[in-house]
């Protein structure tokens, strides 16, 4: 990863960076939404709970294809208008999404959004990385923070919205206005990052993945296993707590909570972490704390006190891994778009694929599967990390590279 952010001025840095956090506050907000609000849009489009299920096979559908088409788009086109663009996009599908009258025209807007919002994640990610170089760590971080704030902040803004009248249309119009105003920021946001390999006078560095690929596909496979365990244990622990009688609704409703609270104070502490210590430090102890902590949820699968221990515990352990995980890729070769967005699709096939497949097995085998497909997914997650460590080792440095390539020329 080059260090293009040492002639950068720190004022242009920081708006930049200000805001990229601004996109992760929205895209926390867009995609936790739904689950508060899936009953209300049951009833506006006359169709059951059981067909909304629906709704979370577009939205990961069109977000996959987004973030697979984005790195080639970031490569070639100013990022800024680009993001710019999608933002306002997210903006005007929440807007209609308290009018639309039928689930079929709901799946539309649905796999829209996921579309743009995959353009939202790889390309906030990425233009981060380019404007802060190898400094990037405790930036990246913060971007993930944002992230679960707004991810925490979308079930109180539901609960605030349906206690009045504006009800839950009010509340996604309001979002809609603010994701309006950040898009509009960003659309006209000057000084958009050059992509490194246009930076460093290399063209388009066509082979780089090729290059680089059995590292690409692992770091693919580390946030695929990682992000299905995040969102599996986010999505199902709820139905966990209740089927086995471990909560009252009430009660599993705030084991949710806890859990992404959690997610979002330890992505916070994790800044400061980051500036001190290396990937290759943090990284083990969030495996080793996930998996102990699972194992006692194997262990005590009975006990209430073991589940709230999980559900807080979890989300302390899960939240820097994401960020912190994507940062050592970075050190380790030179993140393109295109590179970066098949990386970026392990995510969006993650979300998808072991939530789904936890749905299936739970209503074959019961509600404690849930814990054994988390920890297997967990170990698959510290193999990949594995592979990733591997591959470092027998390839160059990013930075020798850059080293070797550097120009003396000026301007």
């Amino acid at each position: 990863m080059s260090d293009l952010s040492l002639t950068l001025p720190r004022g242009v840095a920081w708006r930049r960076t200000l805001g990229y956090y601004a996109l992760f506050i929205c895209l926390g907000l867009g995609l936790a939404i739904f689950g508060p609000t899936l009953p209300s849009l049951a009833a506006q489009v006359h169709t059951s709970l059981a067909n909304m299920g629906l709704l979370f096979l577009f939205s990961a559908s069109g977000y996959s294809l987004g973030t697979l088409v984005s790195g080639r788009v970031l490569d070639r086109v100013r990022g800024h208008p680009v993001l710019g663009i999608a933002q306002l996009t997210v903006a005007v599908v929440l807007f209609l999404f308290p009018s639309v009258p039928s689930l079929e025209l709901l799946l539309g807007l649905v796999a829209c959004k996921g579309f743009a919002e995959g353009f939202v994640n790889n390309g906030a990610n990425l233009l981060l990385i380019w404007t802060h170089g190898r400094k990037v760590s405790p930036f990246l971080n913060g971007l993930h923070f944002f992230f679960g704030l707004g991810a925490f902040l979308a079930p109180f803004l539901v609960a605030q919205g349906m206690s009045t009248s504006a009800g839950y249309q009010g509340v996604y119009r309001i979002l809609a206005a603010f994701m309006l105003a950040v898009g509009l920021v960003l659309l006209f946001l000057p000084d958009s990052p050059v992509p490194v390999h246009t930076a460093s006078g290399r063209g388009e560095a066509s082979g780089s993945v090729r290059a680089h690929l059995p590292l690409v596909l692992a770091a693919a496979l580390f946030l695929f296993f990682y992000v299905g365990s995040e969102m599996t244990f986010s999505g199902w622990v709820y139905t966990y707590a209740t089927v086995l009688g471990l909560a009252s609704a009430a009660g599993a409703a705030y084991l949710t909570s806890v859990f992404w609270l959690s997610f979002t104070l330890s992505r916070l502490v994790s800044i400061p972490a980051a500036t001190r210590l290396r990937p290759r430090q943090i990284l083990p102890v969030l495996l080793v704390g996930c998996l102990a902590l699972l194992g006692l949820g194997l262990a005590f699968p009975g006990s209430r006190t073991v589940l709230w221990l999980m559900a807080a515990g979890l989300g302390f352990c899960m939240g820097p891994i994401w960020p912190t995980g994507f940062n050592l890729v970075g050190q380790s070769l030179e993140m393109t778009g295109r590179i970066s967005s098949i990386i970026l699709l392990g995510d969006s096939l993650g979300n998808m694929v072991l939530p789904w497949l936890v749905g299936q097995v739970i209503g074959a085998a019961g509600a404690r599967a849930m814990v054994f497909l988390i920890a297997g997914s967990m170990l698959l997650t510290g193999a990949a990390y594995g592979a990733i460590l591997r591959l470092r080792a027998i390839q160059p440095s990013n930075d020798e590279e850059n080293a070797k390539m550097q120009s003396p020329r000026s301007g």
